[in-house]
């Protein structure tokens, strides 16, 4: 944790940290320092390990335990670090929290349970007990409907449980661009200054800030970091038209997304492939795997990816 031995708030650019694999699909360690240290270079504001853009649902537990280790042991505190403990109850969650928590990290990261069938009080109750399991520590609470049963965490719940104090901010990727807005109005309402509002969609970053957010955890941040910290000076400082220029050279760059043919793999699995090849190209780390069952993009798909990066500006190793 920091010299103040607290948590601090999470705010500004925090990109959801990519997981590099071997080739027997253990933790690349080597490539995880180098992207930790090419995302704090980048101005990054604090890192989210364990997240989807992680592949958290892929891992092994001992996998999640040797990213958390990797990278508190190789930030040593110039950021704050939070972590995903995403898993389908209550119980296999707070034991992630106990782990997360024992390395000294600076938050923790929970979605609503998943493949079991809940009710509203229900996930109101999980967030509960695992605020119970770590109450030292601030839960962001992650939604995202897409993974989660196509449950989306309602207004209501949200501004209970940060009444409550059971949560201290909000991942949101439900891609509702007026849910996010409600959620920042009633936040204010409330005079819950500490409570932070960060969005999940790269793609509306500068319209985000300028309506409230707090801060960003984009992807494809992994690849441009610096790219999305100047996106949030610039809108800090009043420059909005310069931020929607950048905003516009990233959107572009998103593009590579979509290289993966989408008759033959799922759009997670071309997403993350991308921007692993993309870092990959980059010079940044080893091997772009995905683990499976995803499917792996092919040489004509990697080589798709190219133009993207340097049309965006982006030197090629």
């Amino acid at each position: 944790m920091n010299n103040l031995n607290s948590p601090r708030i999470l705010k500004g650019v925090v990109p959801p940290v990519c997981t590099p694999f071997t080739a027997d699909y253990r933790v690349d360690e080597k490539s995880l320092r180098k992207l930790i240290n090419h995302l704090i270079d980048g101005g990054v504001h604090g890192l989210f390990i364990l997240g989807s853009t992680s592949e958290v649902a892929y891992l092994t537990d001992e996998n999640r335990a040797e990213v958390i280790r990797i990278t508190m042991d190789e930030v040593q505190g110039r950021v704050p670090v939070v972590v995903g403990a995403i898993d389908t109850t209550t119980l296999r969650v707070i034991e992630h929290v106990n782990t997360a928590v024992a390395a000294g990290v600076e938050g923790i990261v929970i979605t609503a349970p998943f493949y079991v069938r809940t009710h509203l009080a229900e996930i109101a109750n999980h967030f509960r007990l695992v605020k119970k399991a770590c109450p030292n520590i601030p839960i962001y609470a992650y939604d995202i409907p897409v993974a989660v049963n196509g449950v989306k965490l309602d207004l209501g719940t949200i501004l209970t449980l940060a009444k409550e104090g059971v949560i201290g901010g909000l991942k949101d990727s439900s891609g509702s661009d007026s849910g996010i807005r409600a959620v920042i109005l009633e936040i204010k309402k409330l005079n819950l200054p500490s409570f932070v509002v960060l969005t999940g969609s790269e793609l509306t970053v500068d319209s985000a800030l300028m309506f409230g957010a707090d801060g960003v955890i984009p992807g494809i941040g992994n690849i441009d970091p610096a790219g999305y910290v100047k996106i949030y000076d610039l809108v800090s400082s009043g420059d909005y038209l310069a931020a929607r220029k950048e905003q516009e050279r990233l959107f572009a760059m998103f593009g590579l997304v979509d290289v993966g043919a989408s008759d033959r793999m799922g759009r997670g699995s071309s997403a993350i492939g991308a921007f692993k090849a993309a870092l990959k190209l980059l010079g940044i780390i080893e091997d772009a795997r995905t683990a499976p069952p995803a499917i792996a993009l092919n040489e004509n798909e990697v080589a798709a990816i190219k133009p993207f990066l340097t049309r965006a500006g982006l030197n090629l190793k």
